[in-house]
């Protein structure tokens, strides 16, 4: 499983970047519009319900097609493979990368804050999942919609001028998105599962 897990992670590297750009063009009109930390807020708790929800749907269909299907496991699958995951994505990795570069940035946890919005939205995803598994789409939105969400939590939650920053916000984005996103929809699902990984998959 480890070099179809590799091929998937390399192949994942150009859009993940490409999402990462887009990131850093909004941070930068964020600066240069001097838009209010309460606009990046509404986006933040607007991208990331939606990330989970894909997260949710991807890594609950991966293992409905190649798990047992049982669907117990699914849903502890789907919950924690999304939910898990894109707190580490969209909260904890920019939390971090905040706290490395020295900028005043708080630390939220969005399930637990919003409990009554991420949880719900998990459940949604985890049921389109497995009654109707598909990875297509739903990945490559997952991964960009992921670049969002990490990037206004950056601007939500933390307080800096930006423009010197955005080489290393870059770093951030790409490394939030990329193993997390690729763990959730390919990895976790798939430890999990009895059939082999297929090339080109997704």
């Amino acid at each position: 499983m480890l070099k179809p897990i590799a091929h998937e992670l390399a192949r994942h590297i150009p859009f993940t970047a490409s999402g990462a750009v887009t990131g850093i063009i909004i941070m930068a009109i964020i600066v240069l519009g001097n838009v209010p930390p309460k606009i990046s807020y509404a986006a933040f708790y607007t991208l990331h319900p939606i990330h989970v929800l894909l997260s949710a749907l991807v890594t609950t269909a991966m293992y409905k097609k190649y798990g047992n299907g049982k669907i117990w496991a699914a849903i502890l699958i789907g919950y924690f493979g999304s939910i898990g995951i894109a707190t580490i994505s969209d909260a904890i990795i920019p939390y971090l990368g905040g706290a490395l570069l020295g900028i005043k940035i708080e630390f939220h946890m969005p399930f637990i804050e919003k409990w009554w919005l991420i949880n719900p939205v998990a459940l949604i995803g985890i049921t389109i999942g497995y009654w109707k598994p598909t990875t297509k789409i739903p990945h490559f939105g997952h991964v960009l919609l992921s670049t969002w969400a990490s990037l206004f939590y950056f601007t939500a939650f933390g307080t800096a001028y930006w423009i010197p920053q955005l080489h290393f916000v870059f770093l951030f984005l790409f490394l939030a998105v990329w193993l997390p996103c690729c763990l959730s929809d390919i990895v976790f699902p798939l430890l999990f599962a009895r059939k082999r990984l297929p090339p080109h998959h997704i």
